[in-house]
């Protein structure tokens, strides 16, 4: 198989080219011959023009690739190293939604030969790629795993936006269905990870690597929220509280927030699913995720409150919120939990304009309902800066003021301006 991509005599099919997909798609097209595919054609076409739908790519990415891009499925026949790197997704009831990725296994399953090899980058609980994945690859191919292909799984640990740690700086987890079928895939990842390969001794395992990752991640930050609501009642500032700990050479230093995105918010509901089809109760995990989940709201409050405390009538005020994206320095507002604050502040008859240097209008109004402002209008009873974009740190005082109304109250929940506006009425987490 190494020699055959090598070669160029067979190609690989990357299903899914969103953050993930796309930059391993490129990244394995300096070397081999590769097939891109995604449903949606329409981001198909603006990749075929070197252009990055998630943003995340300069043009110069795709220089000098042997790419093909496609959305058609009957072009996936053409290649035989097939890797999955589909969204796998929550329901609005946090139950795994597996149809993207069992979909996708279909597609592959009808372009399935012998000698093949398929390898799963998507994060899901342990077992999901042998137990939902795996029959179906069998059922639609009529072949048999260990005598006609191979299996694997290989997780993502892109994280969108950062410059420093890319794909090929990142250590890579991978796995395979057997001892061959690991070496080779170990291998084929390789030859374009700089950063090293780490062979899981299953297939299991390494699912079980990945959604541990944000799960841990999801449970510290769910500790440092809960901290910052207990801190608020002492009239404690949370970061203050976090500057001196992290003094102590083993201390782990996390920050409070809101959990949004593709993976934190998301991955842990895998694994509590996971954990109560075994019959176990995961406490921790839940109760983080409860904590998580809770925030926006827990945010919305607090706005109220003071908005209250101030005099105001709530049913006349305006708030602004700058950051809509899940995160900072990203166009990503797939699962951006600030619009629940939103909602809540809209439920009580609230004004509330929303904006965003880098978020899609287009893509805010079709997931959430919610336009967003060029910029801010009038005078706003509430500033709330959400999200730590570059554009958000360096403003002045002056600024505020222009936008604000009387009294001043900036809610920075990054704790970006702490103590640089005495004048104001100030909160952070």
């Amino acid at each position: 198989m190494i020699q055959e991509l090598q070669s160029k005599n067979k190609r690989i099919a990357v299903l899914g080219l969103g953050y993930v997909g796309l930059p391993l798609a490129l990244e394995f097209a300096k070397k081999y011959s590769v097939i891109g595919f995604d449903i949606n054609s329409e981001r198909i076409e603006l990749m075929k023009q070197h252009i990055d739908p998630s943003e995340e790519l300069e043009k110069e990415a795709f220089d000098g690739t042997d790419i093909e891009f496609t959305s058609n499925p009957n072009d996936l026949s053409k290649a035989h190293f097939f890797i999955v790197a589909v969204p796998t997704p929550i329901d609005n009831h946090n139950i795994p939604n597996l149809r993207p990725l069992l979909s996708a296994t279909e597609l592959v399953g009808k372009a399935l030969k012998k000698g093949d090899y398929v390898v799963y980058e998507s994060t899901v609980y342990p077992g999901a790629t042998e137990e939902d994945c795996l029959p179906i690859l069998q059922d639609i191919s009529k072949l048999q795993l260990g005598v006609d292909f191979k299996l694997g799984y290989s997780p993502e640990r892109i994280n969108p936006g950062d410059k420093v740690y890319t794909l090929t700086n990142i250590l890579k987890i991978v796995s395979g269905s057997d001892a061959e079928a690991l070496d080779v895939i170990a291998n084929v990842y390789g030859s374009i990870i700089t950063k090293g390969i780490h062979k899981a001794s299953s297939i299991k395992v390494a699912e079980a690597a990945k959604i541990i990752e944000n799960t841990q991640r999801d449970v510290n930050i769910a500790l440092m929220n809960e901290l910052s609501m207990i801190f608020k009642r002492m009239n404690i500032n949370t970061y203050e509280v976090l500057e001196a700990a992290a003094t102590k050479w083993n201390f782990y230093k996390v920050t409070p927030g809101l959990v949004g995105g593709h993976c934190i918010g998301v991955d842990p509901y895998y694994l509590t699913y996971k954990a109560i089809q075994l019959k176990h109760h995961a406490q921790i995990i839940t109760s983080g995720r409860a904590i998580n989940d809770n925030m926006p709201i827990y945010l919305a409050k607090n706005i109220l409150k003071e908005i209250n405390n101030a005099g105001k009538v709530l049913k006349n005020s305006r708030v602004l919120i700058m950051g809509a994206t899940f995160k900072e320095n990203v166009s990503d507002i797939r699962n951006s939990k600030i619009f629940d604050t939103v909602a809540e502040l809209e439920s009580f008859g609230i004004h509330v304009d929303v904006v965003d240097p880098y978020a899609c209008p287009n893509e805010v109004l079709r997931e959430y309902n919610c336009k967003l402002a060029q910029e801010p209008q009038g005078k706003y009873d509430v500033i709330l800066i959400a999200v730590k974009h570059t554009e958000y740190e360096n403003l002045s005082e002056s600024y505020f003021k222009s936008i604000a109304a009387e009294p001043f109250i900036l809610f920075d929940i990054k704790g970006i301006y702490r103590n640089a506006f005495p004048e104001a009425r100030y909160f952070s987490f």
